[in-house]
């Protein structure tokens, strides 16, 4: 679509090198460009703009996700100035910041999965939390507690906002700093489920979580890995958690979350562990 809304301003082979998918974020659109194609990164902003009518801005996403917070630096293509909106999902309403704060609309199908595993009475403990989409999203529906941690005090802003906005059957507790610190003085021993959504650095984490973790608590453990075959993928994760665990683990369930590149895939990796 954003293609043929091109004819006349990339030529045929620049129009082959354009990415299709984009990232809409409320009222935000976030795209990626070519190297070749920076040039002629606000012509495509602007024709972006013009195609998705609720869209108010367009942001080059300009580098990678990265850093201790998971954050990337925008480039305002065309449009309103300014990195906050507000995004929907699952019932839910969520004050997002585009450039300060992690969020992945991607992860949208996770985030339902998870809240329908959920039982009344459950305490969670969300190590890598980011602005509380999976906290809330849990405890809109479930009467559960919630520890959503994270680093990034503007995240954990944004998360205590979101959880205010929403009406809750459970309770989300926001907190700022590094999960192995916050568990280690205030988390230990009390949860009955652990979500571990930082799949560039799970593996690290893992004896935290198990030091989170009641005998029985289950471990949603997210890894990213390389399978030259998709099918081969789910496996590959399973056999990266057991390899491993902290604790004697049985594995419930397993899957791919999404693609992040040419045969590299996003997986978690559900386990309960017994201490």
């Amino acid at each position: 679509m954003l293609r043929r809304a091109l004819d006349g301003v990339l030529t045929e082979e620049e129009a082959a090198g354009l990415y299709s998918a984009f990232d809409q974020i409320g009222g935000i659109l976030v795209i990626r460009i070519p190297a070749t194609l920076l040039p002629k990164r606000r012509i495509i902003g602007e024709t972006l703009l013009g195609m998705i009518k609720p869209a108010r801005s367009v942001y080059l996403q300009s580098s990678d996700v990265g850093g201790e917070h998971r954050t990337r630096r925008l480039e305002l293509l065309a449009g309103e100035e300014g990195t906050i909106t507000e995004y929907r999902e699952s019932g839910c309403r969520f004050d997002v910041d585009v450039e300060r704060a992690f969020f992945s609309p991607r992860l949208s199908t996770e985030r339902a999965r998870i809240a329908a595993l959920v039982r009344d009475g459950e305490t969670i403990v969300n190590m890598f939390a980011g602005i509380g989409t999976f906290s809330i999203t849990a405890a809109r529906l479930k009467k559960c507690l919630v520890y959503s941690i994270d680093t990034n005090a503007e995240a954990t802003r944004l998360c205590e906002q979101n959880a205010a906005k929403n009406k809750l059957a459970g309770t989300v507790v926001p907190i700022t700093g590094d999960a192995r610190e916050v568990i280690r003085g205030k988390l230990r021993g009390i949860a009955d489920r652990v979500l571990m959504v930082l799949p560039e650095d799970s593996i690290g984490f893992l004896p935290d979580a198990a030091d989170a973790a009641k005998s029985g608590c289950i471990i949603h453990f997210y890894s990213h890995v390389h399978s030259d075959e998709r099918s081969g993928a789910r496996a590959l994760a399973e056999e990266q958690y057991m390899a491993a665990a902290p604790a004697p683990s049985e594995v419930l369930d397993s899957r791919i979350v999404r693609a992040v590149g040419p045969r590299y895939y996003q997986t978690v990796v559900d386990a309960r562990i017994t201490k």
